[in-house]
């Protein structure tokens, strides 16, 4: 009985160590700055922000690849962009309510423990880029969803993995409040990278038009170490631009047109 109770409290410290020490040396990130918007769903018609699209950009060999998370009334993490899922508010709806309605490929709206577990899988190079998406309820509301995401990216042992993003700039201050060392992107374009760095985000992840209008951001950040990334990029001349002035990552619903044009342009 002794040997027994010795065995599991060995196994309950070690083994947990162990799991993180393999999920890090499993990964490296792939040299590609392609980031698949909401998976690599268009070509095979996928639905977005399913587990199939996913797994798709990890086959790819994508950078990463991007997802949204929202939170039902019962507090059930989940995958989906809109606010609401046929009709039904996701943050006042059950999880229960809303899974009754499978996405097109007959999958379930995925929890975000079965999405993290899914991307970990056989998944040597692409990252999640999580987006939490801001609560329609509170700014409150916002940051405690922050708080159970990146607690269960914790317990699953994927800090490594995962990129946090979002609109909502309380939300990644919150998130840098209790993980400083993890990687943060802002969405939303109203801040220059130098306000970035000065908050410890580590990337500014703006709309393509946002480097447009503001051609001086992108020494700016490239000066401040700061990370860039362009959404959501799906013509060819705006691909070229950005991998031609050095973009880190760019966001696209056309992850293989994408990756064609990386190697044509890398070579």
């Amino acid at each position: 009985m002794r040997y027994t109770i010795c065995l599991l409290l060995f196994t309950s410290m070690v083994f947990p160590a162990c799991l993180k020490n393999v999920q890090n040396k499993r990964f490296k990130a792939a040299t590609n700055p392609v980031v698949a918007h909401r998976g690599a769903w268009k070509t095979k018609g996928l639905p977005e922000n399913s587990i199939a699209s996913l797994r798709a950009a990890i086959t790819l060999g994508c950078v990463g690849s991007e997802f949204d998370v929202r939170m039902t009334a019962d507090d059930s993490l989940i995958i989906n962009h809109d606010p609401a899922w046929h009709n039904l508010s996701i943050e006042k709806s059950r999880y229960a309510e809303i899974t009754q309605f499978p996405l097109s490929n007959g999958e379930k709206l995925p929890t975000l423990r079965e999405y993290l577990l899914a991307g970990a899988h056989q998944n040597p190079h692409t990252y999640l880029v999580c987006e939490i998406k801001p609560s329609e309820t509170s700014k409150e509301r916002g940051q405690r969803i922050a708080a159970r995401v990146l607690a269960l990216v914790h317990e699953l042992h994927l800090e490594k993995r995962v990129v946090y993003i979002s609109f909502d700039y309380d939300i990644l201050k919150k998130i840098l409040e209790l993980a400083p060392q993890v990687h943060t992107q802002y969405l939303e374009g109203d801040r220059n990278p130098a306000q970035l760095k000065a908050d410890g985000v580590r990337g500014a992840d703006f709309h393509h038009s946002v480097y447009r209008d503001h051609p001086d951001w992108v020494s700016i950040a490239q000066q401040n170490h700061i990370l860039l990334n362009a959404w959501t990029v799906n013509e060819k001349s705006d691909m070229e631009w950005l991998m031609n002035a050095g973009f880190d990552y760019i966001t696209t619903n056309e992850p293989e047109m994408a990756l064609d044009l990386w190697e044509k342009i890398k070579n």
